[in-house]
């Protein structure tokens, strides 16, 4: 038998895995004996995974209740995107300094790919190819750190840019706005490429009001003050 420690990291990293991708949408109920009647393990392994979720954010313990993935409030979530924006915004800047002859090749071929999945109703695909569209760039800023945190940002507000990703209107505006991130950053504008990426991520305009539309009537009171 595998030691509980190993089989709770195991279930920890799948849940986390299933929460980041949108299979577990927020909201999700978890509950400690169907999930451990789905990972035959005991529930103490999957009590002490779900304990480590909680203490990341990504999950909402109540008392005698099944937890549940967390629910972030609309304006949480845009307080979250304007952070976001700003180090994505580093990235680019740090990748039109640093960037590799393969990684700009490469970074053509994902932009490419979403052109012509942005004219076809395979939406979780073109949501995955942008997000590696994205990554390649923090890896381009050649800044692990900065990498890293970035991409944890990232994973903690991903079930929501997915659902953004469902709207054509902003998969349109992906593309044009990717071109001109990938077109600073070719060219080695620094500036151009943070302020280019930054009007990408954040909420502004159109883009903030398509996220409002994502939530039921009454969350709109939420970006009060």
């Amino acid at each position: 038998m595998k030691p509980v420690q190993n089989r709770s990291e195991q279930i920890q990293q799948t849940l986390e895995a299933e929460i980041f991708s949108g299979k577990l949408s927020p909201g999700a109920r978890l509950d400690e004996v169907e999930l451990a009647e789905r990972f035959q393990v005991s529930r103490t392994p999957v009590r002490e995974a779900l304990r480590h979720l909680a203490s990341g954010g990504l999950i909402q313990m109540r008392n005698r209740q099944p937890a549940l993935v967390a629910t972030l409030s609309a304006h949480k979530l845009v307080e979250m995107f304007q952070v976001m924006a700003e180090l994505e915004g580093l990235c680019a800047r740090m990748a039109a300094r640093r960037i590799t002859p393969a990684q700009i090749a490469e970074l053509n071929r994902l932009h490419e790919a979403l052109i012509l999945l942005s004219n076809t109703d395979r939406v979780e695909e073109f949501y995955d190819v942008n997000r590696q569209f994205h990554e390649l760039i923090y890896e381009a800023s050649q800044n692990e750190f900065l990498a890293e945190q970035t991409r944890a940002l990232r994973n903690r507000i991903g079930a929501y840019r997915r659902l953004v990703t469902h709207k054509p209107s902003r998969r349109e505006g992906t593309i044009s706005e990717h071109a001109e991130v990938l077109r600073c950053i070719v060219a080695g504008e620094e500036d151009a490429a943070a302020n280019a990426m930054r009007g990408h991520v954040n909420l502004l305009g159109e883009k903030l009001l398509d996220f409002i539309a994502l939530f039921p009537k009454g969350s709109e009171s939420e970006f009060a003050g």
